[in-house]
């Protein structure tokens, strides 16, 4: 068939970070839904069939009838316990990838107290990871259960691993994180054939920030308008690239409280922000983002939380985070079990009340009761930290040269598809440091890659 690239993926790609299913880069090619199978009949048209969807929050049933939180607790524990014994069966070699936060943490408590040896866990962390690292935290849970764990400690060639990213993928990928999961999963996959992931806690339990953001939002979008004008303002003269941390967190949030939900979840997580995306698609077409309210819509007479974690399954989860292990793990021969994705937990978890999952700045209430008993207390309240790295400081640095050469120059194949001077004055802005692009910049520097890879 003939190789096009589909209409709309560009304009999605900027937004998202990828194409959303059942949608690809390449027109006239579509991915089969999960939950779904295709059924190929000699003489029939092929048809695609639904075997198991979560059931949307609200839709069915209502809380799990007379549950108080710590029975709910009790019951997550038990859920997750029988979804780790079901993955531990295996006759090849068994670990997991272990990074001190709680749901990896979770699943290695579990598996230490099914297995009758030592489980054997996995960490990565770079030499120059100055804010990210995570390995005394994951160091901290392998003592407390007697794990044999190993550390990598890596300083890769990041310009050659980004062209081995792009080939694995098969289309542009905008998560910067597929890179230390590369390595991590290419270093595990010397030791063993399957290790076990905490994938799916943040999803199922409101583990993110934004979804405390988002609620607040809902929240703040009662007050009057001029106050909000006003903070709206406020927070729009203040540089992004001044706040980090919680300060960062609350900048974003008062820039998107005029949007209300679902946009303001959408400017919270997009990869290239709504104004940078005009300028470099002045055509730009809001495919993406129809496509998110009409997800939104779908869950209308749910809580607010119910739909922002419903939407964050049909969204992120399942067109970044799943197939970013997928093929970073499996481009090494290594297979990643989720055992917090397992359907008989995703079903019990989306049917509890909000409120045992969220409550203020308090996230992931009931898996935290759960394993209370287990993890210590500075591993069960952490803040969450992505799985990154110092993605902002490797573009101004290591990468510098590759990534000016990459999309500085006036014959890029991404200036075919988007406005060349809008590209150079993005990669100009970052690299003098008066703006911080980094995921924005990978999002382009990822396409071009691949662009080059297909020769178009």
């Amino acid at each position: 068939m003939p190789r096009r690239l589909a209409p709309g993926a560009v304009d999605a790609y900027l937004t998202f970070g990828y194409v959303p299913t059942p949608l690809t880069f390449f027109e006239g090619v579509r991915s089969v839904p999960p939950g779904h199978v295709l059924v190929a009949s000699p003489g029939r048209a092929p048809e695609i069939l639904e075997y198991w969807q979560p059931q949307a929050p609200g839709s069915h049933a209502v809380e799990p009838a007379g549950l108080g939180f710590k029975d709910a607790g009790a019951e997550v524990r038990r859920l997750l316990s029988s979804a780790v014994e079901k993955r531990l069966v295996a006759d090849v070699p068994l670990g997991a990838f272990l990074s001190g936060g709680i749901d990896s943490s979770a699943v290695v408590a579990l598996m230490s107290r099914l297995s009758s040896r030592p489980i054997k866990t996995f960490t990565i962390g770079f030499e120059d990871q100055e804010g990210f690292d995570e390995r005394p935290y994951a160091r901290q849970v392998s003592k407390l259960f007697r794990t044999e764990h190993t550390e990598f400690v890596v300083d890769p060639d990041k310009a050659e691993l980004i062209e081995r990213l792009v080939w694995h993928h098969d289309q542009p990928f905008g998560d910067s994180s597929a890179l230390p999961t590369f390595l991590l999963s290419e270093l595990t996959r010397r030791y063993v054939t399957v290790a076990l992931s905490g994938d799916g806690g943040d999803e199922l339990f409101g583990g993110y920030e934004r979804f405390a953001a988002a609620l607040a939002v809902g929240a703040l979008g009662r007050l009057p308008r001029r106050i909000l004008t006003g903070a709206e303002r406020a927070a729009g003269r203040v540089p992004p690239a001044l706040l980090d941390g919680r300060a960062g967190s609350v900048h974003r949030l008062l820039r998107q409280t005029g949007a209300g939900l679902p946009m303001a979840l959408l400017g919270w997580v997009n990869y290239i922000p709504a104004e940078q995306r005009d300028l470099l698609l002045p055509r730009h077409l809001p495919w993406g983002e129809d496509d998110y309210e009409r997800i939104w819509a779908a869950s209308a007479g749910a809580s607010r939380l119910d739909r922002i974690l419903l939407l964050n399954l049909q969204t992120y989860l399942l067109d970044d985070l799943l197939p970013k292990v997928d093929r970073m793990s499996m481009a090494h021969g290594l297979e990643v079990r989720s055992p917090l994705l397992d359907d008989a937990l995703m079903d019990f978890a989306l049917r509890l009340p909000p409120r045992f999952k969220v409550r203020g700045l308090s996230l992931k209430r009931v898996l935290k009761e759960a394993m209370h008993d287990l993890l210590p207390a500075d591993i069960l309240h952490r803040r969450k930290r992505g799985f990154g790295v110092p993605l902002d400081r490797w573009l101004r640095t290591d990468l510098r040269t590759y990534t000016e050469g990459m999309l500085s120059s006036r014959a890029t194949q991404v200036g075919e598809l988007v406005d060349g001077d809008a590209v150079r004055s993005l990669v100009a802005e970052h690299m003098s440091g008066r703006a911080n692009s980094g995921h924005g910049i990978w999002t382009l520097l990822t396409l071009e890659v691949f662009l080059r890879q297909e020769g178009w």
